[in-house]
């Protein structure tokens, strides 16, 4: 009898039809004799409904008063969800019972709408499973040390399946969602694209912080670092699927250490829209800028991703970097404000229509050239080049966003993904 944990997202529960199936999907690993603890979303839409109300109330100032009422509001999402699922399984005749992050008790930072897992008590959630219960947890949320509830940010269910799973040593934990795996790159985008039978940890973890949608970071993070067997799968085939073939399906998140047959030099192309651009002109070319104007933005809890500094030319230089496009007002106001007069910088100037595409693959570490041939792709497509970021296995651009479905098949095809794997 193994531990398994679920995790559901919002479209597999989107209405009480869809959330009878999973009930019936779950009561079946139950009969099989596991042990199972389910992670569902809150129901599609629901918490842009409850922000939008939210949004309509606001002064339009963001405090961190605003934030935590915020999280209080958007975590009710997620325990109606939960509390239905575990109605449903009741029917299902299958014991059951349902918690909030703050009842297990999934401890987090402070950071109201993006906080952090910081510890997880397990003993209440094993007596029930002990018991012979199925146990429903919410996802995306937790509890700070002043007992106030937090969120984990978007997507934050996914880390908290993987966290849970982690923290109970699961044997596994299965994502179900509405795509039926991990693919070459965004099928909506890419027709060709390829649904991917394993991508190793590393790669995933890539491909989720430069714009994948498939997986959050913080729960492939968790996944890699606890070593949490993990598999993406879809939540629409039918509940009554053989349940071997069912735990074979998706695409295995694995170790690279893992994986038998030499890998594809290119695994996947990300992008994210997401993007927006900031430049600090006529900066001093001195020690510790980066730092005054960067320490400032990280300090607002603004994630910064790629930067470059030009050349110095008469003792200035222009610093220019990017941030999440819903950061990007806050951010520029900071430097306005906060930054600007103590530098003696000439402007700050930005640009929100931009985007990020990337290749991404741990063959590229034993290849020579697959950047360059990145850049000639784009090239004979008429694509610039306004920033570029790599790393071990990845190279990623940031370019005109009108241009970023042009660039994404360009390389697809270029790098031969639209090519049955060997």
């Amino acid at each position: 009898m193994a531990l398994i944990v679920h995790k559901y997202g919002g479209t597999s529960m989107g209405s009480t039809e869809r959330i009878k199936n999973v009930a019936k999907r779950v009561a079946k690993w139950a009969r099989a004799g596991h042990q199972m603890v389910v992670v569902p979303s809150a129901m599609s839409g629901e918490t842009n409904r409850l922000l939008g109300l939210a949004k309509e109330l606001a002064s339009g100032k963001a405090d961190s008063q605003y934030e935590r009422e915020l999280d209080m509001l958007a975590s009710t999402g997620e325990q109606a969800s939960s509390a239905l699922l575990a109605i449903a399984l009741q029917a299902e005749g299958v014991q059951s019972v349902s918690y909030a992050g703050w009842q297990v008790a999934v401890r987090t930072d402070n950071s109201y709408t993006k906080a952090r897992i910081e510890s997880i008590d397990d003993a209440r959630v094993r007596a029930d499973l002990e018991a012979g219960k199925v146990v429903v947890i919410t996802g995306f949320q937790g509890v700070d040390d002043n007992g106030n509830i937090t969120t984990l940010g978007r997507g934050g269910s996914d880390t908290s399946a993987v966290a849970i799973a982690a923290a109970m040593k699961a044997a596994e934990c299965l994502i179900y969602t509405d795509v039926d795996g991990v693919y070459t790159t965004d099928p909506r985008v890419e027709p060709d694209a390829r649904r991917l039978l394993t991508v190793s940890f590393e790669e995933m973890l890539e491909m989720a912080s430069l714009g994948s949608k498939v997986l959050q970071i913080r729960s492939v993070e968790f996944a890699g670092k606890y070593k949490v067997p993990l598999r993406v799968l879809s939540s629409f085939t039918p509940w009554d699927i053989d349940i071997i073939e069912e735990a074979k399906s998706g695409t295995l998140i694995t170790f690279e250490e893992d994986l038998n047959m030499e890998q594809a030099v290119v695994s996947g192309i990300a992008f994210n829209r997401d993007e927006a651009k900031i430049s600090v002109l006529g900066v001093p070319d001195k020690p510790g800028i980066a730092y005054h104007i960067l320490g400032a933005v990280a300090d607002a809890n603004i994630e910064v991703d790629v930067i470059i500094q030009n050349l110095s030319k008469d003792g200035k230089t222009d610093f220019s970097f990017t941030v999440n496009r819903n950061d990007y007002a806050k951010a520029t106001d900071l430097l306005k404000a906060k930054v600007l007069p103590t530098l003696g910088a000439a402007e700050i100037v930005g640009d929100t229509k931009i985007c990020k595409v990337s290749i991404v693959g741990i063959g590229m570490r034993s290849h020579v050239g697959v950047a360059s041939k990145m850049f000639r792709v784009l090239s004979e497509e008429g694509i610039n080049i306004q920033m570029i970021s790599t790393s071990e296995i990845k190279t990623s651009v940031v370019i005109d966003e009108k241009y970023m479905e042009l660039a994404v098949r360009a390389l697809h095809k270029a790098f031969d993904l639209d090519q049955p794997a060997a």
